[in-house]
């Protein structure tokens, strides 16, 4: 079976051309739409259909940074353990501390401007993440690649958190 890389004819490594990408997409999509086997057995349609529910997913997969990154640790055999690895490095956890801290201090202030510059230090937080990811994955450091995704997970669920903050403040 193709991986979702090969499925689009597309390097496997982090960095995606986003345009090959969407075309090869839409290519495959062509390839299996409904409206092509309106005329076909029912084996062929449900084979069409389950083509273009992989199609989607590797898409939706090797669109987003943090997808990309999980699939191709998982892809060289690196266990995330994502639901039982919660180590993280002592730093990274004092940050999470300060972060969270700082979250609890603006809503309890009801302080727009302060969790603007939370999201901006996040913002700065996750580019710099990803740019570690990147060089790691394109060494073939899968291993430590996989610690900088699960802290790029943290950095993702806490920008939710601090999304839902901003809601709540507008309210």
């Amino acid at each position: 079976m193709q991986n979702h890389f090969e499925l689009f004819h597309l390097p496997e490594r982090f960095d995606v051309d986003l345009k090959a990408l969407d075309e090869a997409y839409r290519e495959v999509q062509n390839q299996v739409h409904p409206d092509r086997f309106a005329a076909a057995s029912d084996a062929e349609k449900r084979v069409a259909m389950q083509w273009a529910t992989r199609a989607n997913e590797a898409y939706r997969t090797l669109k987003n940074p943090l997808k990309r990154a999980i699939y191709l640790c998982e892809l060289h055999g690196v266990d995330l353990g994502i639901e039982s690895n919660t180590a993280m490095p002592p730093a990274f956890l004092m940050q999470q501390m300060e972060w969270r801290e700082a979250l609890e201090e603006a809503l309890d202030e009801k302080d727009m401007s302060a969790l603007e510059r939370l999201e901006d230090e996040l913002d700065a937080g996750r580019r710099e993440q990803i740019e570690q990811i990147r060089s790691l994955l394109d060494a073939g450091n899968f291993e430590a690649a996989g610690q900088g995704v699960r802290r790029l997970m943290f950095l993702e669920k806490f920008g939710d958190e601090v999304g839902a903050a901003f809601e709540r403040l507008t309210d």
